[in-house]
């Protein structure tokens, strides 16, 4: 029977998935208490750069702080869109990809990639420092 209260308490009446790069994923769920009220989770899965798994972070919002939560997200956003970096142009993320059932993104057109000239030892040496060529 806990093994039930669990199994509903766990479910999602609404799920939203977001892919944000290749180890990037954002999961907005909707979820029910047991006296039938609702409440957000939103959690970050992050793939381990060693392939073992996921890191997961979650943030509980209750429906008494949404309207709290809306407003101070959006003047976070304001503030970086408007003050701290005015001239960036954040609509050049708004790339929408169709996924198959498992979540990967089907690309259904080539992606090219810009050309990169060609980087050699000597334009190393005559346009960098020492301290910038012992990076490369």
């Amino acid at each position: 029977m806990a093994y039930e209260n669990n199994e509903k308490k766990n479910d999602s009446v609404y799920s939203k998935r977001i892919k944000a790069g290749k180890r990037r994923t954002y999961f907005f769920d909707v979820r029910a208490t047991r006296g039938n009220d609702y409440f957000l989770t939103i959690t970050e899965s992050r793939k381990r750069f060693d392939d073992n798994g996921y890191d997961r972070h979650k943030v509980f919002l209750y429906k008494e702080d949404f309207n709290k939560f809306i407003k101070a997200l959006g003047e976070a956003i304001d503030y970086v869109k408007t003050d701290l970096m005015p001239d960036f142009d954040f609509d050049a993320f708004n790339h929408e990809y169709p996924e198959n059932e498992n979540g990967d993104v089907v690309v259904t057109e080539e992606i090219t990639t810009p050309k990169v000239a060609e980087v050699t030892d000597t334009n190393i040496n005559n346009n960098l420092s020492s301290e910038e060529v012992d990076k490369w």
